[in-house]
């Protein structure tokens, strides 16, 4: 069975809106590069998980911000051949960006659950806070590995709902502080 990983970043007060630019929309975009004092070792998360990452997954809004970015970007060169897949109900084949590895539009919550039921390794979320909150609430969320930043943002999107659901159990795989404030922290969602 493979595992779906939500990886971000999120200010202390639980918002992951626009971390890395105004364009995104937060009166406080940028709050990750523009904030906190840059420490290589605060990062280096997104570095280890490539390790695992055999796919990536996005809601529309995401691939269509980080697709032609990403696919150009030297940075983000590993990810380029990588499958992708994309949860939309209108997003159509040829909107999908070309050059960056093959994709899948999935139309529905049983679409990603079959899909987490087929073989191959881990499925990374990347931004797409919307499609967390869903998948969270559906329960098919695996892990979560989270950038916590010391900043309070106020209103912006929320990695969780406050739907009234069952309480989910997490499991403290690893955690680590830095000089910058920034405190990392890997969930395993219990049972």
């Amino acid at each position: 069975m493979r595992q779906l990983v939500y990886t971000g970043f999120m200010s202390l007060d639980g918002v992951v809106d626009s971390p890395g630019g105004t364009a995104e929309g937060h009166r406080s975009g940028g709050w990750v590069i523009n904030d906190i004092e840059f420490l290589p070792e605060a990062f280096s998360l997104k570095g280890e998980e490539l390790a695992d990452t055999t796919a990536l997954m996005f809601g529309r809004r995401s691939y269509e911000a980080f697709a032609p970015t990403w696919r150009d970007s030297d940075d983000h060169a590993p990810y380029r051949d990588l499958p992708k897949y994309v949860l939309s109900s209108t997003l159509r084949d040829d909107e999908l960006t070309d050059g960056w590895g093959p994709t899948t539009i999935l139309r529905t919550e049983d679409d990603i659950a079959a899909l987490k039921k087929s073989d191959g390794g881990a499925i990374f979320i990347h931004g797409s806070a919307e499609l967390a909150r869903r998948l969270s609430d559906a329960g098919l969320i695996d892990r979560y590995h989270l950038l916590v930043f010391p900043v309070l943002l106020g209103a912006g999107k929320s990695l969780f709902s406050g739907a009234d659901k069952a309480k989910q159990g997490l499991i403290l795989r690893d955690s680590a502080a830095y000089p910058n404030g920034v405190v990392k922290l890997i969930y395993d969602v219990a049972g």
